[in-house]
This record gives C-alpha cells, sequence and structure tokens, in this order.
C-alpha cells in the first residue's frame, strides 16, 4: 500500500514503525539524550503520531535528538505543524505529513520516498 502526502523534508528512508497515538508535546515526551518518545526508543526507527504540541522550544528538541544521536531515520504525520516541521527541516529528518497514519501500524515496515509512504510489511491491529 502507498499512501502519498505531503513531503516536509525529502529524502529516501525505510524502516520499523514506532506509533504514537496522541499529539506529542515535544518538550515533555521527547528525551533527546536518551532517544525515546513517551519512553520509546525512537533511534533509527520511523516516528509515526498525529500532530506535535506545545512551545516553540519543540523545534529546537527535534534537533537535539540529531546533535545526540538519537534521531529517527524519519517522521510520519496527519498534519506538522511548524513546531515539528521547523524540527525536522534543522534536524534534516525525513518527514512527510498530510498522512492517514490510521493505516499504518505500530511495528510495521515502512519507506518513505519523497513524499510517499510505502507499508512494506504490516502488523494488523490487535
Amino acid at each position: 500500500m502507498i499512501l502519498s502526502g505531503r513531503s516536509i523534508v525529502d529524502g529516501i528512508v525505510r524502516g520499523e514503525v514506532v506509533k504514537i497515538e496522541k499529539p506529542v508535546v515535544i518538550l515533555g515526551d521527547v528525551n533527546e539524550k536518551e532517544g525515546t518518545v513517551v519512553h520509546r526508543s525512537v533511534r533509527g526507527k520511523i516516528l509515526v503520531f498525529p500532530r506535535g504540541a506545545g512551545s516553540t522550544v519543540g523545534s529546537y528538541t527535534i534537533y537535539g535528538l540529531r546533535y545526540y544521536n538519537n534521531a529517527p531515520l524519519g517522521m510520519i504525520l496527519k498534519e506538522a505543524e511548524t513546531i515539528v516541521a521547523a524540527g525536522a527541516i534543522i534536524a534534516d529528518i525525513v518527514t512527510v505529513d498530510q498522512i492517514d497514519i490510521s493505516k499504518i501500524n505500530d511495528g510495521d515496515t515502512v519507506e518513505i520516498r519523497n513524499g510517499k509512504v510505502e507499508i512494506i510489511t504490516s502488523r494488523q491491529h490487535t
């Protein structure tokens, strides 16, 4: 299955999905030194979440993931608001939004390719 969206940061990455079901409060839910979002490791994974929330310092928190070598390979969102988009750009994390994330399951393997998301292997909802 291929889903089309809007590319925020172009690139091609493939990896395992870590899906967070709720909006991510960047400053509170992200630990850039540990590479976790809501206490789940995102280093080298594809992070999927609906949208970000919080203050503008969240962009630098996303950049901190890159700085500490803990960044996800890519991010897939329903809506990338300004904070997440700016963070993705300065951290150079492949990012796409306007995706129906209900089609993507935690643990799936996906490929992001310049605004398109291909589900390579899918874990069914339990």
